[in-house]
This record gives C-alpha cells, structure tokens and sequence, in this order.
C-alpha cells in the first residue's frame, strides 16, 4: 500500500512539475513577444536617432569651419 501511495505522489509531483514547466514557458514566450514587438516599434526611432547625430557632426564640422575663419579675421 505504502509503494502505491509513493507512485501516486510522484506522478502528482511530477504532474505538477510539468504543468509549471509548462506556464513558466508560455510566460518566458510572452515577454519574448513583447520584447520583440519594443524592438521594432523602437527600431525606426534608432535609425532616426543615428540619421540626426551624423547630421549634428557636420553641422559641428561647419561650425568649427566659421570659428577658425572669425579667429583669422
């Protein structure tokens, strides 16, 4: 009677274990799916970003330009 009752707890132990395996996964899975609908919402945003900065470093480039130019004047 004892080994039934062992057999029975570890199917339910084991049963219970699969059933969080199994919802620990799907959570994993959703915030995959979330991180990954983040990164391409924010993707247009990065090469808008890096399009911006490039345009920053020629201004600056110009700049300094006018500045050596009013300093030899």
């Amino acid at each position: 009677m004892t080994e039934r009752k062992i057999s029975i707890a570890i199917l339910v132990a084991l049963a219970l274990q699969a059933a969080s395996t199994l919802i620990w996964a799907g959570a994993a899975a959703e915030r995959i799916d979330v991180l990954e609908q983040y990164m391409a919402d924010t993707r247009p945003v990065a090469e808008r970003l890096a399009r911006l900065e490039a345009r920053l470093d020629a201004v600056q480039a110009q700049l300094d330009r006018i500045e050596a130019k009013v300093d030899r004047s």
